[in-house]
């Protein structure tokens, strides 16, 4: 009578690993056991630190891999998916030839992993290399690779290629029209894509997914919404997909309302619609739906860390609660570089310019490497707070430490900051060095300086250089024309009018929003008050 023993409970610690530490523990306690030498064992324990999210996770696994003296299929298999769907894809090739050069048989997953890898980089004829070997070894009629190499050819824009391997398919299902149908979605054919659509023979909710996500992904959204409002039945990467579209496309109204429509309807949302929903609170104000955002996650006992915790301490910090978001950015479990940004840009523009460079210090003791964005927080906050003396260091850490090549974001920031204090010459300086000699937007913020240190001479110069720039852009003239009426030159302002109204250019209303008892309202200059729900 056979006796099975429980797995080692190492096997699952290996599995609930979080971070690289955990899995070095691991590691060190299969070699120090011997479990390193049980193929079952050193099968899991790759597969547990393959499928790990830390950056160097795949890596390390490849490195156990490397050591295992006759490693089986699966081992050779785990690690190939691993890196199909790395930002490295190429790799799994790399990996794929060294099986065959040591006569390890592949089996049908091999081919699709190899295959994923190839649709992952477009790399249309290393697909065509692989298809020839799947011939050869008699493994063309099996499905599951037939259905990967239809998404490949489709995806890489092979059409004809795609269509002739369906065609001749003795048994199709579902997969192998959505494989096509998500290749004419990736590639933006939704011309192609909707006349598959109607002809195949049957759908599942991915099908009616790729095509919502396909529209979503144009920017038609009234078609993505006809299709939305069809899909017979609906799960949270439909919804997701809606309100992600209208997220990007900044209706963050429109997030809100069809949110609500989602907790109707009962489905649950996922961290990728609490991200979405977040980021509409912070755009609108929306702070009650927001707090109920949060009291969501923490009663559905959802881990609050990265793009989470990045959306709830933005959202708070929009919304005027940067004591809230604090809480929220020391409270959560893991800080990633997006994070740290986030509290950072809050405190600037709360004007906590001084508690913002605390933080940075904070980052860099922890071992964060900054980057382009996290300048661009830092450099604001010294600018907000006029904190010249500091701004200058960073913007040199930035350049000659880290080795951050200045955009225009930073030389906005830096021009802001000494317009801010009266150093306009240097300002104008700094501008006239700039690689990006047509960034207009540093020009303005150069403007509005000497709008207020009323500096008309400079200012006329900086007016006339954009108006260069940007001939149909009002704010220029609107600028100059107020900078005029600070000093009593009324003639000339009357001049820089009548040149907006002869390019037939209007300055653009004011909109403000504002939330009562958790409806958001939006109202333009002149205009009336109406709820979102009234707007959309």
């Amino acid at each position: 009578m056979s006796t099975s023993f429980p797995p080692p409970p190492i096997l699952s610690f290996a599995e609930m690993a979080t971070s690289i530490s955990e899995l070095h523990q691991a590691h060190a306690h299969f070699l120090k056991s011997g479990l390193i030498h049980s193929t079952f064992a050193a099968s899991r324990l790759i597969a547990s630190v393959s499928t790990n999210s830390h950056a160097q996770a795949i890596p390390y696994a490849h490195s156990i891999f490397s050591r295992i003296p006759n490693p089986s299929p699966y081992m050779w298999n785990t690690i190939i998916r691993a890196y199909a769907t790395s930002p490295t894809p190429e790799a799994a090739l790399t990996i794929f030839h060294q099986m065959l050069s040591v006569s390890v048989l592949p089996d049908k997953y091999t081919f699709t992993f190899a295959l994923k890898s190839c649709g992952n980089f477009s790399g249309v004829e290393e697909g065509r290399q692989i298809h020839a070997h799947v011939l050869k070894i008699g493994f063309g009629g099996d499905l599951f690779i037939q259905n990967t190499l239809i998404h490949l050819y489709a995806s890489c824009g092979c059409i004809e290629d795609a269509c002739n391997l369906l065609d001749r398919m003795p048994e199709r299902d579902v997969v192998s029209w959505n494989a096509l149908l998500s290749g004419y979605v990736e590639r933006g054919l939704m011309d192609l894509a909707r006349r598959l659509f109607d002809e195949m023979p049957e759908r599942n909710v991915e099908s009616w997914n790729f095509m919502i996500s396909g529209y979503v992904g144009l920017g038609l959204l009234e078609e993505a919404r006809r299709v939305f409002d069809e899909t017979p039945v609906k799960n949270v990467v439909s919804w997701n997909a809606m309100i992600t579209g209208y997220a990007h496309a900044s209706c963050f109204s429109e997030v809100l309302v069809h949110f609500g429509d989602m907790q109707h309807a009962g489905v649950k949302p996922d961290n990728c619609t609490l991200v979405s929903v977040l980021s509409a609170c912070a755009h609108v104000g929306a702070l009650s739906q927001g707090e109920w955002v949060h009291a969501y996650i923490d009663k559905n006992g959802i881990s609050i860390d990265g793009f989470v915790a990045t959306a709830l301490v933005d959202m708070y910090s929009k919304c005027g609660s940067i004591e809230k978001a604090l809480e929220v950015f020391y409270n959560c479990s893991r800080k990633d570089i997006s994070t740290w940004n986030s509290i950072i840009s809050g405190l600037s523009t709360h004007g906590s310019g001084k508690h913002a460079l605390r933080i940075f210090s904070e980052m860099l003791e922890d071992g964060f490497k900054p980057n382009e964005v996290t300048f661009v927080c830092v450099l604001s906050a010294c600018s907000r707070a006029g904190l010249l003396d500091e701004g200058r260091e960073i913007f040199n850490l930035m350049v000659n430490v880290h080795g951050i090549q200045p955009a225009i974001e930073h030389y906005g920031c830096m021009v802001d900051l000494l317009g801010r204090v009266g150093l306009l010459e240097e300002a104008e300086e700094l501008v006239q060095k700039m690689p990006q000699k047509e960034a207009s937007v540093v020009w303005e913020s150069l403007l509005g300086a000497c709008r207020n240190h009323g500096n008309v001479e400079l200012a006329e110069r900086v007016a006339q250089k954009l108006l260069e720039l940007s001939p149909q852009e009002s704010s220029s003239f609107v600028q100059l024309s107020n900078m005029y009426a600070s000093v009593g030159r009324w003639k000339d302002v009357m001049e820089v009018r009548q040149r907006m109204r002869a390019q037939g250019l209007r300055k653009d209303p004011g909109c403000s929003m504002i939330e009562v008892d958790g409806i958001v309202y939006e109202f333009l200059a002149g205009e009336g008050l109406a709820s979102v729900e009234d707007l959309t």
